[in-house]
């Protein structure tokens, strides 16, 4: 009587066995499995040689080529000019803090920017005063921005016409200086107007800094050795 109430609870666990045999020899068909989403929006932060620090639906990637996010980005090639990316199966092309979304669109994102340090420990950034290229370092104890007659003459400030005449201290010794406001600035994406700057009548400083009279108009940030800019 025993054997046979024990018999259906054997023949229960041989046709259970048997199943997942069943399901592991022959999967389910590719539209029954559960799909991934597909990112919302895709934007590069930062460009590097090999890397490239991408923004995925509000989430920051540090992915090496080859490398794919845990969203399904793949990252195939990368430099300081752009990035080459691989979602759902598209290859897509990305240059900096440029984004595109779920559709494919493309955009701009101007209101955060991604600085990685130089070999000497510096941030540098691209931008412009009043339209003209320039390039900056970060000065975070520099109160305004400042930059030199040379600089100054390429922009095109009559800094000398249009400035308050002031003196100020510089590694090499006091210099005359001039302050005045500038039309605009830019940090690669972000464009602030009206920002105070001074021009030293001299060399110094041979790179322009980009002082608190800009930074502070924004919010920044570490995030490991990256800096990043937003815009308030």
């Amino acid at each position: 009587m025993s054997a046979q109430s024990s018999s259906p609870a054997r023949m229960s666990r041989v046709v259970f066995a048997i199943c997942v045999v069943f399901a592991l020899a022959f999967p389910a068909p590719e539209h029954a499995r559960a799909q991934s989403p597909v990112p919302g929006r895709v934007a590069a932060r930062a460009l590097f040689e090999g890397k490239a620090m991408l923004e995925i639906d509000g989430r920051q990637r540090l992915l090496s080529v080859g490398e794919a996010s845990p969203e399904g980005v793949r990252l195939l090639s990368a430099s300081p000019a752009g990035a080459r990316i691989l979602i759902d199966g598209i290859e897509r092309e990305l240059t900096l803090d440029e984004r595109i979304d779920a559709r494919f669109e493309r955009g701009v994102e101007p209101r955060r920017v991604l600085i990685a340090p130089a070999s000497d420990g510096h941030y540098y950034v691209d931008g412009s005063i009043n339209g003209t290229a320039l390039r900056f370092v970060i000065d975070t104890g520099a109160s305004t921005i400042a930059l030199n007659r040379r600089d100054a003459r390429r922009i095109g400030l009559l800094y000398r016409v249009d400035g308050t005449p002031m003196m100020v201290e510089t590694a090499s010794g006091p210099a005359r200086a001039y302050r005045l406001t500038l039309r605009s600035v830019k940090a690669r994406a972000i464009e602030v107007a009206g920002i105070e700057a001074v021009v030293i009548d001299g060399d110094y400083p041979t790179t322009a800094l980009l002082g608190q009279s800009f930074l502070n108009r924004l919010d920044m940030t570490r995030e490991g050795s990256l800096l990043e800019l937003r815009e308030r």
